[in-house]
């Protein structure tokens, strides 16, 4: 059985990297949002700003193809790695001032990241992590901090 990988381009920098999909370590993360996954998604992304190195995006409604309290907790962390990708969801009414929901896909690009946010620290699913392509990659997700929002897609492969 082949791997299930991500493609990941920033399209304004024309930049693509291939994601390694945690099958093994986040199954029904990786079942579930490999199927949401299977046809292309593009959204906007922007920088994180509590996080560190990190791009993040909402996934689309034409994505939102499943129950989100479905996914389980699964291989999670705080302090995700360079080139990791996570899964957060956040029901609404869940934050003070925030009365929508989170469907939140987060790209690390560097060391340092930690997923705290306005209500202290925020475990979240570590699902698949970028094995081909990480440098130009982060540098170009490095650029959405000054730069602002890009385009970016993403679909399971």
């Amino acid at each position: 059985m082949s791997e299930k990988m991500l493609e990941i381009t920033l399209v304004e920098a024309g930049v693509t990297a291939r994601a390694t999909m945690f099958t093994d370590l986040a199954p029904e993360t990786c079942r579930i949002l490999g199927e949401a996954l299977s046809k292309p998604i593009t959204v906007k992304t922007i920088h994180a700003m509590f996080a560190g190195p990190e791009i993040m995006t909402g996934l689309p409604p034409e994505a939102q193809t499943f129950d989100p309290t479905a996914i389980p907790n699964e291989n999670q962390t705080c302090f995700p790695g360079a080139g990791e990708i996570l899964w957060f969801y956040q029901g609404r009414n869940a934050m003070k001032g925030l009365p929508d929901e989170l469907w939140e896909i987060g790209i690390f690009y560097g060391t340092g990241g930690r997923t705290f946010g306005p209500l202290g620290w925020t475990p979240v699913n570590i699902f698949a992590q970028i094995t081909d392509g990480l440098d130009a990659f982060a540098e170009a997700a490095a650029a959405t901090r000054t730069e602002g929002l890009k385009t970016l897609r993403i679909q399971a492969v």
